[in-house]
């Protein structure tokens, strides 16, 4: 089974041989060209047994040849395959005679794999099938050389095979290779801005490593690491999707080729993980089933959010909330920057422009409308003996070192240390942190930002005897005023191989923390680097967790695989132009995918576009935004004034498509609850819904909340107009139902857009539940509910599903309890055309009971006809007297094509949402 696999390399040896010996153009031949060095000739498998009771399979590899090219080649690998669960499946190589760097088991939980020195019993018999089975998936393999490969158990479908090029292993340099086929769709691998849209591109550059390079940057490295991807193929018209994880924290580049993707990895091990799917949403449950749930947001997080770098004072501040509050355009949330801080120092308030007796009254002013406050924190602390939070974390020698000192770095308060999260005493000091600067400022959240780690300055710095360290007044505090010297003189600050850092294969350790610093019991920087970010944001989440009891909000810039089971995201610095706003609808897309469903974009941008800001892209951003999962205006100091107030046309688009935000709140917030059990996306591709539909494998400037609503912005400047994709059924405008797209071919459909509009439609079968809506989500949520049922146009016979959770959203666990929380499902029904049943089925209803919810309306579009004979039973007892108040049937004709489209009210109800009801009616079509 062996000998075929060989032909890759044999046909790639032939063609350099032939390429060595070209002829020039005057026919004289030319010497051959020196042949590149090959980087590894592979291995070979020489003993393969299978442990007892699940334990996986256990071999062992011999390197064939060795080579210098980056390094000695390891000689000795030890290989483990474990079918983990029936739907995933796990490879992991390593060294076989010591232990190699991988991500901590502490910061991310999961199954371990048995230890180098465990043996395996004796009279155990070698493994020598040809394939290992699992209840999903297959692992096949190649003994001489070795590969292996990954297969769908059910069709043998091919989903990883790593035949195509050796293995090659050595202590600073991985790779692996993995063909594809043509038809395949890729996502995720990131953080990056993708111009291309959500799907990879071949030859694009994909890089991992977390860099503070701002979003404006195209195919980089970003804040992120997600070592992941997703495979989509349209497989006799059927979509079948499955995810392959490379559970790996060190820098790496990864090469798509449209027929293969290689990874170049510069350390630790290779850990993959297959994930079996086949449908796209089966995967993500997958994929956060191993690295952890995202976790669960309060519902006032929903809200919309305001932030500026440069609210000078307090009085801005209020100002800001004033301008919203008198243009009657919904904020939730109040941010500060650095603004409050004292000299940019963590934990402290600015005594002049945030005194704290004046802070404080303007939190119980906003506290008692409901609203939230939230600030920045930066992870950099200031070098300043006078500072208590510097030398309470000296007493505990909590920071990273280099050469036995403290790493010196600078960030915006000038020369800083980098607290090491890694280290249980950093994590445990941080927390304290927190809870001293609660008791100072009671904020609802914290922004956790520049935790790459960003730094100033590059390699060994010390704090400067001629000139002082930050400049005062400084008009450019982001340049560097330490003296430093480059570090290249250690194989972790210039390592043999150079992967594509900040897109010019720089040094790894450009404007972050040294490679050769060292964490916790030695940890190298080099190595911990990317989780960085991800261990802050843990220790944030306990942090406030703990002092408040409640559950906690924290946004993270830097992110890594599992942040989203403490934090959220925002896609960082990004600019305000057409393309930035384009742009952000794939990097919200992919945070998805990668576990992170609660992230958005800055709106409007955060970097000035080098002249005011477009009010027609303002415009235009916040009718998208304001369906971003988590949706805040925010700017840069030097950026002109734009939030949403500012500008009459953009204010009337704020209250348009904030205002159907908050209407739909409770189906946001009921993502949210769905997004923590399974990992389903909030804002999702529309592959997610439709993945047998393959035009939809590419679409990047249209997106799904949840399975049936889609968001089709406009992203040009002066179009009313948007060409948008419907896949095959019946939309409905949410803004006026009479407006309906009855797709059958799924061509692109073109809407109107005028300037104040955003089409946000409706799918058949959905059950959609609003709320009147409001101008702050305390309030909102209190208001009557109304279910819009939306059958296929005319249908005679159809079902609809959707669902409801609410809860105090106080508690830090979102699960159902009896009197904190309820979850009701809706099923509609109509038969024959005439008799229409809508019913639900309540969990824990004493909640809905206790703060009295209640369903006011059910809207039913598509049916033909008027409603009569309306029956209602709540817990099986007749109840059409006590659940309606005055109920009426209302009814709007429209007109699509050849087909008249209904929109039907019954009205006047008063239907407890914490009780299952069944309400019946017969459609009656007059003559």
């Amino acid at each position: 089974m062996d000998a075929p696999h060989l032909l890759p390399w044999c046909l790639l040896l032939l063609s350099l041989t032939l390429a060595s010996t070209s002829t020039a153009s005057n026919g004289v031949s030319r010497p051959p060209a020196p042949a590149p060095k090959p980087v590894g000739f592979g291995y070979r498998l020489v003993s393969l047994v299978q442990r007892p009771n699940g334990g996986g399979l256990v071999g062992y590899l011999q390197v064939k040849q060795r080579t210098s090219t980056y390094g000695p080649d390891i000689p000795r690998l030890r290989l483990f395959v474990k079918h983990e669960t029936r739907d995933r499946v796990r490879v992991q190589i390593t060294d076989a005679a010591k232990q190699r760097w991988e991500v901590p088991y502490d910061l991310l939980p999961r199954e371990p794999a048995p230890p180098l020195a465990a043996t395996v019993s004796d009279g155990v018999a070698a493994f020598t099938a040809a394939e290992y089975a699992g209840q999903d998936l297959v692992f096949t393999y190649g003994r001489d050389p070795f590969w292996f490969a990954v297969h769908r158990k059910s069709t043998r479908q091919p989903l990883f095979n790593t035949s195509r090029a050796p293995l090659v292993f050595k202590d600073q340099y991985l790779e692996v290779s993995t063909r594809l086929p043509k038809d395949a769709s890729l996502y995720g691998l990131g953080e990056n801005t993708q111009p291309g849209g959500i799907k990879l591109r071949p030859n694009d550059p994909y890089t991992l490593y977390t860099t503070d390079a701002s979003a404006i940057n195209l195919n980089t490295d970003l804040y992120g690491s997600h070592p992941v991807y997703v495979d989509l193929r349209s497989i006799g018209g059927r979509g079948v999707a499955h995810a392959v994880l490379l559970l790996n924290s060190n820098g790496m580049d990864v090469f798509y080729t449209g027929t293969s993707l290689t990874y170049k990895v510069i350390g630790g091990l290779l850990d993959f993980y297959f994930f079996a799917g086949p449908t796209p949403l089966a995967v993500v449950d997958q994929y956060t089933a191993m690295i952890g749930r995202p976790a669960p947001m309060p519902y006032w997080a929903f809200g919309f959010h305001q932030c500026r770098w440069g609210y000078q004072n307090i009085s801005v501040v209020e100002g800001v909330v004033e301008g919203y509050q008198n243009a009657e355009i919904p904020l939730d949330v109040i941010w500060n920057d650095d603004d409050h801080m004292d000299a940019a120092k963590d934990f402290t308030l600015d005594p002049v422009n945030y005194p704290r007796p004046k802070l404080l009254a303007f939190l119980d002013k906003i506290h008692a409308r409901g609203m939230k406050y939230i600030v920045l924190i930066d992870p950099g602390i200031a070098v300043n003996n006078s500072y208590g939070v510097y030398r309470r974390g000296m007493e505990r020698d909590i920071f990273i070192k280099l050469d036995g000192e403290p790493y010196l770095a600078q960030v915006w308060p000038g020369p800083v240390y980098f607290p090491d999260f890694i280290n249980p005493n950093g994590a445990s000091w941080w927390i304290d942190e927190v809870r001293r600067f609660h008791e100072l400022v009671p904020v609802d959240g914290l922004w956790i930002d520049m935790n790459e780690a960003s730094n100033f300055c590059t390699g060994k710095c010390t704090i400067p005897k001629k000139h002082k360290c930050p400049i005062p007044d400084s008009k450019e505090p982001w340049l560097c005023c330490l003296d430093c010297k480059n570090l290249t003189n250690t194989r972790w600050d210039d390592p043999p191989y150079k992967i594509n850092a900040s897109g010019i294969s720089g040094r790894l350790g450009y404007n972050t923390i040294a490679t050769s610093a060292t964490h916790y019991n030695g940890i190298l920087e080099y190595n911990a680097h990317s989780l960085y970010g991800f261990s802050q944001a843990i220790a944030t989440h306990k942090g406030l967790q703990g002092i408040q009891g409640k559950r906690p909000f924290v946004l993270t810039r830097s992110t890594f695989v599992g942040s989203g089971a403490y934090a959220a995201h925002w896609t960082g610095d990004n600019k305000g132009t057409w393309e930035n706003l384009r742009y952000s609808i794939s990097t919200i897309l992919n945070f998805g995918i990668f576990g992170m469903p609660m992230v958005g974009a800055d709106i409007c941008g955060f970097y000035p576009a080098g002249e005011p800001p477009l009010e027609e892209l303002c415009g235009r951003w916040i009718e998208l935004g304001a369906f971003y999962p988590f949706s805040r205006d925010h700017a840069n100091f030097a950026s002109p004034r734009q939030e949403l107030y500012q500008w009459a046309s953009v204010a009337k688009s704020a209250r348009n498509a904030l205002g159907m935000r908050y209407r739909m709140l409770p189906y946001l917030y009921t993502l949210n609850y769905q997004a923590h059990l399974t990992g389903a996306p909030v804002a999702r591709p529309l592959f997610f819904s439709f993945p047998d539909y393959a035009p939809c494998y590419g679409v990047s400037n249209q997106f799904l909340l949840g399975a049936g609503v889609m968001v089709s912005p406009v992203l040009e400047q002066g179009a009313t107009s948007v060409s948008a994709v419907f896949p095959p059924g019946t939309w409905y405008n949410l803004f006026d139902t009479s407006k309906v797209v009855a797709s059958s071919s799924g061509a692109a459909v073109k809407l109107d857009a005028p300037l104040n509009e955003i089409n946000v439609h409706v799918y058949q079968n959905t059950i959609l539940p609003l709320q009147r809506g409001g101008t702050i989500s305390r309030d909102a949520r209190a208001t009557p509910f109304t279910l819009v049922v939306a059958f296929p146009l005319g249908a005679t016979e159809g079902d609809a599903e959707g669902a409801v959770y609410v809860d105090d959203d106080e508690r830090p666990a979102m699960v159902l309890a009896e009197g904190q929380a309820t979850y009701a499902r809706f099923h509609a029904a109509v038969r024959g055309g005439k008799e229409v049943t809508v019913r639900s089925q309540v969990s824990m209803g004493t909640y809905s009971l206790h703060k009295g919810l209640v369903i006011e309306k059910i809207t039913v579009l598509g049916l033909h006809g008027a409603g009569r004979d309306l029956s209602i039973q709540v817990d099986g007892a007749e109840a059409t007297a006590i659940a309606a108040s005055s109920p009426y049937f209302a009814e709007e004709v429209a007109v699509e094509g050849e087909k008249r489209s209904l929109t039907m009210e019954v009205g006047g109800l008063a239907l407890p949402l914490g009780r299952s009801f069944t309400m019946t009616w017969n459609m009656h079509i007059e003559a």
